[in-house]
């Protein structure tokens, strides 16, 4: 198989996008892949360091303030058509795929006009401007979440869940002393997580909670965003939390966590119902559409996460959530069924077996 995956911007794009690509291996080792992505963004330096091929472009997202500066990205885009429609010819993909983030759109629209199929993949509840726009110009359409589906031609969306999923599902287990953080095996593991670049905001708020854990019966791992974590490096954390920048081994981690606090991206909420971890979700109210409170009401309607929305989160309510759930079993094993309820364990295995139907021409396009 050959392929051209495209995804950029964030984590919650980028880290999907790697989930294809190792499915794809995983069951054609032969297989080429080019990846193309943006030469400034997350993708520019995490794709190369997998040793993936790598093609970058220098493109912007719209101005939604500013719809006056979108000239230049008009601009730019069909300067982009341009370069893309040589590299992928020369490439000659059986099949190009859309994982995400602005820089897909000239991607698939580039090797759409050139005769080539096309697959994109839409993480969250409300499809993002880049996908919207590209519907007319794709083959098929996998969605993370079932409530996805109405906005997509019925005749081109499918179900697939998010692929991390999958990676997260069958990752190694390995104990805890091998993470390379100084766990104890006989405590409880509680994560904080805010998102792959981490956030501002949080963390602000953040730094006036983790005093708080001090003496508690259980260890937080902090996950700063490497962009927040010499600010850190200055704190007198309590010796049951570790904060580090970043974790090269997150689904490792996450199958030796036993409560998560998190943002609610598609990624970190198909990761946490693959593993049924007990969450608490703290939505990003400044994302678009307010896709992550929609993402974590998803979950509250089945009674598998606790919400804590950020303009309502201080320094003791986060503490106190974990206390009384981690005090109350049933309540903790109520919320693992819940979770766990709605976890897609396949997703990766559905979108290969979809490219593969593509490329062969399956007309019926079933998935087993």
């Amino acid at each position: 198989m050959k392929i051209i995956v495209s995804a950029g911007g964030t984590g919650g794009h980028i880290y999907p996008a790697l989930a294809i690509i190792n499915k794809i291996k995983e069951k054609e080792p032969n297989s080429k892949i080019l990846y193309i992505g943006t030469k400034d963004r997350m993708e520019a330096t995490i794709v190369p360091s997998k040793k993936i091929p790598y093609f970058g472009i220098e493109m912007k997202g719209f101005n939604r303030k500013n719809p006056f500066k979108n000239i230049g990205v008009l601009k730019s885009y069909c300067h982009n058509v341009r370069i893309l429609k040589k590299e992928i010819k020369n490439f000659d993909p059986d099949v190009v795929i859309g994982v995400g983030g602005y820089v897909t759109a000239p991607v698939i629209y580039s090797a759409k006009k050139l005769g080539y199929k096309t697959f994109i993949h839409e993480q969250n509840s409300i499809p993002g401007l880049s996908n919207k726009f590209l519907v007319r110009y794709v083959d098929k359409i996998g969605v993370s979440l079932p409530d996805s589906l109405r906005y997509f031609p019925a005749e081109k969306a499918i179900f697939t869940g998010n692929p991390r999923s999958e990676e997260a599902y069958y990752a190694k287990e390995i104990s805890k002393k091998d993470l390379g953080l100084s766990l104890s095996e006989k405590k409880k593991l509680v994560l904080i997580v805010m998102g792959s670049l981490g956030s501002t905001t949080m963390n602000q708020k953040l730094k006036e909670t983790l005093p708080l854990f001090k003496d508690k019966d259980y260890e937080v791992v902090f996950v700063t965003g490497k962009g927040y974590y010499e600010e850190y490096q200055k704190l007198q954390a309590p010796k049951n939390v570790k904060i580090v920048s970043y974790l090269d081994n997150m689904t490792q981690v996450l199958k030796k966590t036993d409560l998560i606090v998190s943002r609610a991206g598609a990624s970190s909420i198909a990761e946490i119902t693959a593993l049924g971890i007990p969450n608490i979700l703290i939505p990003s109210p400044y994302v678009t559409h307010n896709h992550q409170l929609k993402n974590a009401k998803s979950l509250e309607k089945k009674e598998a996460t606790v919400i804590i929305e950020e303009d309502k989160y201080d320094k003791e309510i986060l503490v106190s959530t974990i206390d009384r759930i981690f005090k109350d079993p049933k309540w903790y094993q109520q919320l693992h069924e819940n979770v766990s309820s709605l976890g897609v364990k396949d997703s990766a295995t559905k979108i290969y077996q979809i490219l593969r139907s593509l490329i062969d021409g399956d007309k019926h396009d079933r998935i087993d």
